[in-house]
C-alpha cells in the first residue's frame, strides 16, 4: 500500500463497490480527549494540537513520549503525518522559529513535511487510568485511589420536568455522561413540586394557554456531571425535554473529583522489605540505579507514585502515611522532606513515564484496530548513566 494511503480503511458499500474511508486528525484527537479531556490539563500546560490542522486527512500515527526531530523523521519514513506525544514540544511562548534549538528544529521539520504534532500531557497524568494508573498496574497496586484529587472539575444540573417525561429526560442526561459519582453511574435525585408560567405572544406552550398563568405539576431533577461535558448535557436536556423553553440551573461544585487528579496511591499485594522493593523498581523501570532517601528499616506496603516531576506531592504522601513514594526529578534538599517517615524513590523522568507510549498505542489501537498506529522506535531519553 502506498505510504500516502497507509492507515486509510477500505470499506465495501451496499452495492459492492470499494471506497476509501478517510480518517481525519480530528477523529484521533477526539478519541484521545475522550480518554483524557483537554480541560483536565494544568493551567501552566500546553497540551493539544501544536502543529498542523485537525481537518487534515491522517495517513498514520506515531506515538512517543517526546516529539523530537528524530521522531518527526521516523513519522515521515513510515508515511505518517501525525505524532502524538506526551510532552508538548512547545511549552512556553515562541517568538521566532529559526532552528537555533531542538524545539525550533523539530517544528521546522514537522512543518516542512506536513506532520501534525499533538500533545496529551497533564490531562493524561490527571485521569486515573492514565500515566500513573499504568505505572500502578505494573506495580500490581490494589485499592488504587487518586493521590491528590482535583477540585472544580464537577458541576450540578438542576432541571424541572413535567410529569410523565422524567424517564426520557433522565435517560438522555445519563447517556450524555451525567450522573457519574466515582464508580457509581446513573446517580440522580428527584423531588415533586409545582411550577408556574404564563405563555407570551408567539409561544407554542407544551401546556397552558397564551396570556394565562399556568400551574403545572413538575419534578425537580438534579445530577452531577464533569464540567467538560456541559455542552453535551445541555443539548441532551433540550432535545429530550417537552418544553419550548427549558428551565435549568448549572452550578459549579467545590467537590473533589475522585477519579481526576495527580498521582496514584495503593497497596502492594504483599509487604516487601525496602531492599526488595528497590530491586523491584529497578526491574520494572529498567534502570541501573534508583536514587532514594535514607532507608527506614521497615517493610513497604502502602505506596504512592507520580510519573514525571512529582516532588510537589511529598507532603501529600506524608499526609496519607504511605511507606514509599515513587517519582522523579527530586532535588537534593527535597529528600530531607521525607523526614524519616517515608521512603522517596526517584527512578528518573523518562523511566517513570516510558510506559505512556504503550498506553497511547493501546488507546488508539483499540478504537482504530485497522488504522496505522506505531510506537516510536526512537529513544528520546536525554539522560544517560555511566556504570
Amino acid at each position: 500500500m502506498p505510504a500516502v494511503l497507509r492507515g486509510i480503511k477500505v470499506i465495501n458499500n451496499w452495492a459492492g463497490t470499494n471506497y476509501l474511508y478517510i480518517m481525519q486528525i480530528s477523529q484521533i484527537i477526539q478519541e484521545l480527549e475522550r480518554f483524557a479531556p483537554g480541560s483536565y490539563q494544568e493551567s501552566y500546560d500546553n497540551a493539544g494540537l501544536l502543529c498542523g490542522e485537525a481537518i487534515w486527512q491522517c495517513s498514520g500515527v506515531v506515538v512517543a513520549l517526546d516529539a523530537t526531530e528524530a521522531v518527526i523523521e521516523e513519522a515521515v519514513m513510515k508515511g505518517c503525518n501525525l505524532v502524538v506525544a506526551h510532552h508538548p514540544i512547545v511549552f512556553s511562548g515562541l517568538k521566532k522559529i529559526t532552528g537555533k534549538n531542538y524545539v525550533e528544529k523539530t517544528l521546522i521539520r514537522a512543518i516542512k513535511n506536513n506532520v501534525a504534532i499533538f500533545a496529551i500531557h497533564t490531562n493524561l497524568d490527571n485521569v486515573m487510568e492514565g500515566v500513573n494508573g499504568k505505572i500502578a498496574s505494573l506495580l500490581g497496586l490494589v485499592n488504587q485511589a487518586v493521590l491528590l484529587p482535583k477540585a472544580g472539575m464537577l458541576k450540578k444540573m438542576y432541571c424541572f420536568v413535567p410529569d410523565g417525561h422524567l424517564d426520557a429526560v433522565r435517560d438522555a442526561l445519563f447517556a450524555a455522561g451525567g450522573g457519574q459519582i466515582g464508580q457509581y453511574s446513573e446517580c440522580s435525585f428527584e423531588a415533586q413540586g409545582r411550577g408556574t408560567f404564563k405563555p407570551g405572544e408567539g409561544t407554542m406552550p407544551f401546556s397552558g394557554t397564551y396570556g394565562v398563568r399556568h400551574n403545572a405539576s413538575e419534578i425537580r431533577l438534579e445530577l452531577i456531571y464533569p464540567a467538560y461535558l456541559e455542552t453535551a448535557l445541555v443539548r441532551a436536556l433540550k432535545q429530550s425535554h417537552p418544553y419550548e423553553e427549558v428551565a435549568f440551573d448549572l452550578v459549579q461544585l467545590t467537590n473533589e473529583h475522585p477519579r481526576v487528579g495527580s498521582g496514584i496511591c495503593g497497596n502492594l499485594p504483599e509487604e516487601m522489605a525496602e531492599n526488595d522493593f528497590l530491586e523491584l523498581l529497578k526491574s520494572i523501570f529498567k534502570v541501573p540505579v534508583v536514587k532514594h532517601s535514607p532507608l527506614l528499616g521497615r517493610p513497604v506496603k502502602k505506596v504512592a507514585l507520580c510519573g514525571g516531576a512529582g516532588s510537589f506531592m511529598v507532603s501529600r504522601a506524608l499526609q496519607l502515611k504511605v511507606d514509599a513514594y515513587i517519582t522523579a526529578d527530586m532535588k537534593y534538599h527535597e529528600y530531607f522532606d521525607a523526614n524519616g517517615s517515608l521512603l522517596i524513590a526517584d527512578v528518573g523522568h523518562f523511566e517513570s513515564e516510558q510506559f505512556t507510549v504503550d498506553l497511547l498505542y493501546d488507546i488508539l489501537a483499540k478504537k482504530f484496530p485497522t488504522f496505522a498506529v506505531f510506537k516510536t522506535g526512537v529513544l528520546t531519553n536525554p539522560v544517560n548513566y555511566y556504570i
